[in-house]
């Protein structure tokens, strides 16, 4: 199983390096304005800058050893912005979520409370949360908030609708059965409707998380003064272009690495579904 898993990720790497590659070649070439599109190597350059800043390493090296600026390695901007990013995604999904999931779940199992909610549901979900950024900062001023409140915006619907598509798609045999058993209404929900609703419900996840990401770079770059998306838009005002894709491929990064991570979490939590026993 781990050999299947190393091939899988050296055939993975086979694309992104050859794409690499004819970037570089390009760039060699000079096929293309080095401040428009700066060559992977010119990226590299500036993403270990925007990572590990230089100027305070030679400060260090100069004769500062006793100015107590021993913790220079972790002062880069890179970590201080995508732990900032980070911070706001975690906390916006955790909210939209955790508000999404209680009402998806009582929309999917009553047809009362559906038929009350979904208009409702329906008008605002094809709204886009850029869309709320002037009544968020009206409401919440600047900073975290109004960028926790539009991310919570992103991650609700899409953990909303499909918890309510879960628990409204459950095989009728599954509630028959359970009803022949005795199962009645907590039991019938809780053994029954909840663990077949569970693979629809961490796929809205799924998507919920990767909504986050997008909107927390918009939300940035208008409602706060850190963070990658922030950091982008500053690199934009200056014209620089290394900046800007360094900037894009450390959220590329951090982006894959959540994913990762909830794909491992699906596929520990639904142990139990045929399509995962190969």
């Amino acid at each position: 199983m781990k050999r299947r898993n190393r091939n899988d990720i050296a055939v993975g790497l086979v694309v992104p390096i050859a794409a690499i590659a004819i970037w570089q070649w390009v760039a060699v070439q000079g096929w293309v304005n080095e401040n428009i599109l700066p060559s992977p190597l010119q990226v590299w350059r500036k993403w270990v800058a925007y990572l590990l800043p230089l100027q305070d390493f030679a400060a260090y090296s100069a004769g500062n050893a006793g100015s107590g600026r021993l913790g220079w390695l972790f002062s880069g901007e890179l970590i201080h912005d995508s732990l900032g990013s980070l911070y706001r995604v975690v906390v916006g999904f955790a909210v939209g979520a955790g508000l999404a999931l209680p009402l998806g779940l009582a929309m999917g199992a009553s047809r009362i409370v559906y038929a009350w909610m979904n208009p409702l549901v329906q008008l605002l979900r094809p709204i886009p949360p850029i869309a709320y950024i002037p009544l968020s900062i009206l409401w919440f001023g600047l900073g975290n908030p109004p960028a926790i409140f539009l991310i919570a915006l992103g991650a609700f619907f899409p953990v909303l609708m499909n918890t309510i598509a879960g628990v409204r798609q459950v095989d009728g045999i599954y509630l028959r059965a359970a009803r022949n058993l005795g199962a009645g209404g907590p039991t019938l929900f809780l053994r029954v409707i909840l663990p077949a609703a569970v693979p629809y419900i961490l796929t809205g996840m799924r998507i919920g998380i990767g909504t986050a990401f997008i909107v927390v770079i918009v939300s940035e770059m208008i409602a706060v003064n850190n963070g990658l998306g922030f950091r982008i838009l500053e690199a934009r005002e200056y014209f620089w272009s290394d900046k800007i894709i360094a900037g894009m491929i450390t959220i590329g990064i951090l982006g894959l690495a959540i994913d990762a991570g909830m794909n491992k979490l699906n596929n520990y939590l639904l142990r139990w579904h045929r399509g995962l026993e190969h």
